[in-house]
């Protein structure tokens, strides 16, 4: 298991971020696909109060034992009133493969029962997305729902998976 840790978005990482949220080989697997400017992700990490209960997400960066930034991981789409959040994942191109996405969901998913309380963490899985789905699989995650041509990558609509993993029970 490759050992990380999470922290905060710092101004230092606006390349980092840039460069994630223009790759248009990911635009497919998430929610977004627009390019974003420098000034809009300045603004976003100028703005962000780090609080999921204020942003309503939350945005953490991955580093290796190095101190070696190798991804992301985010929770977005938080319910306060459900106590969930979807959860996603970046691990740069050089860094995959090496147990990092593996050990960063396992963490914000510790982060997020313990510190935020939160019940559930969900995500939305291309079914030809392969890496996520063993992930997620490995992680504790399971699946629920499939949801029929629900990702379009420009030429044809994909099914995805809804993975859920249930964080703690409430009594």
């Amino acid at each position: 298991m490759s050992k990380i840790k999470l922290r905060a978005i710092e101004p230092e990482d606006l390349d980092l971020l840039y460069q994630i949220e223009n790759d248009t080989r990911l635009w497919n697997v998430g929610s977004t696909n627009v390019p974003y400017s420098r000034y809009t992700l300045h603004d976003y990490i100028a703005n962000s109060s780090d609080d999921i209960y204020a942003d309503r997400q939350l945005r953490l960066i991955i580093e290796n034992a190095e101190d070696n930034t190798v991804g992301l991981v985010d929770l977005m789409n938080f319910s306060p009133q459900h106590l969930r959040a979807e959860v996603g994942v970046v691990i740069m191109d050089c860094y995959r493969h090496q147990g990092y996405a593996t050990a960063a969901i396992e963490q914000i998913c510790d982060y997020a029962s313990r510190i935020l309380h939160l019940h559930q963490l969900y995500s939305i899985v291309g079914t030809d997305n392969t890496s996520a789905l063993k992930l997620f699989t490995k992680t504790g995650f399971s699946t629920h729902t499939m949801l029929k041509e629900w990702l379009f990558d420009g030429k044809k609509y994909g099914d995805a998976l809804i993975m859920q993993r249930v964080l703690q029970l409430l009594t």
